[in-house]
């Protein structure tokens, strides 16, 4: 990734300026770790069943944990290590929380985790051909994400995301210890074609029709998790869709209410005269109350509407 700056009309390239340690990359992620990637930091360095992971945070959305991995050099397998981290996670599942326990002060349960949508991401400032072909699979529970500085502490962060319709588990051997498909029987990622395959034909047309005109806007991209699809502008969703048979349930997330009444300094307030939306609401553990607009499309004369809200959204994320 080249970046440039304009200059009385002519560009100039803003020169590298390679991260010196495996540490600093690990500093300013874990310093921005909600920023980034909207993941909660639990702790550093956690040491379980003969590793030593990077950072562990936890996804509130999916109730699932997440693994990161910094790097800087080439010489090393995601798949073989990412399947080693994701499988002493499943092994040790009472460490896990009883380590966000304690290092969080909040009271997570077994039954509270969603296991099969755990997931491993790799930062570093390049990965080689070998390591992105390694996860060129649909349902590899690992991502990539190549990490840049530039000079004047400029940082560009961007995901490679795998192209392939195959599964990994076509390459992960048939013997019962094999780790691949130890992990695989847990941990499940999905596709959009296999969230959306319950769609009739012209709820299938709304779905299309309506990602299309959402990815019109800049800077957008599909993420799929094992039960829904999102909608991400710079790494945060705008809306969220749940597949249901009759119709495509969507929502948007307003913001967080506190224990003392303030609202989140991101909390979003939606204009919708034809009141279309309801707001569901929930409480964290730590007391703090989760808001959402939620509304439901079912045909293609609704689309017009909803891109209507679905805007503001974006436009709020924008300014």
């Amino acid at each position: 990734m080249q970046l440039f700056k304009s200059k009385n009309g002519k560009l100039q390239s803003i020169d590298k300026d390679a991260f010196k340690l495996e540490r600093d990359i690990q500093n300013l992620v874990e310093t921005n770790l909600e920023f980034l990637f909207d993941l909660e930091f639990v702790c550093t360095e956690f040491s379980i069943g003969g590793f030593r992971l990077d950072t562990l945070a936890f996804d509130e959305q999916n109730n699932s944990f997440a693994v990161i991995e910094y790097k800087k050099g080439s010489s090393y397998s995601v798949v073989d290590q990412g399947y080693s981290y994701l499988s002493v996670m499943l092994n040790n599942k009472a460490d896990f929380i009883l380590e966000y326990n304690e290092k969080t002060g909040k009271q997570l349960q077994r039954r509270d985790i969603d296991w099969s949508s755990s997931r491993v991401l790799f930062v570093a400032p390049s990965f080689n051909n070998y390591q992105k072909n390694s996860i060129n699979f649909k349902d590899v529970p690992f991502e990539l994400w190549e990490i840049k500085k530039f000079e004047n502490d400029l940082i560009a962060l961007e995901q490679y995301v795998s192209s392939s319709n195959e599964s990994i588990e076509t390459v992960s051997g048939n013997t019962p210890k094999s780790v691949i498909r130890s992990v695989s029987k847990e941990v499940k990622a999905s596709t959009e074609e296999e969230l959306t395959s319950a769609l009739s034909t012209d709820l299938m047309a709304v779905w299309n029709s309506t990602k299309e005109k959402i990815l019109e806007f800049s800077d957008t991209k599909i993420h799929t998790t094992k039960n829904y699809v999102s909608i991400k502008y710079e790494n945060k969703a705008i809306i969220y869709f749940w597949f249901k048979k009759d119709h495509i349930l969507c929502e948007m997330v307003r913001g967080t209410l506190n224990a003392d009444g303030s609202k989140s300094d991101t909390f979003f307030e939606m204009d919708d005269p034809k009141g279309i939306s309801e707001i569901r609401k929930w409480t964290w553990k730590s007391g703090a109350h989760g808001n959402l607009y939620r509304f439901n499309l079912r045909a293609e004369d609704e689309i017009e509407y909803a891109m209507y809200l679905i805007k503001q959204k974006y436009q709020y994320m924008n300014s």
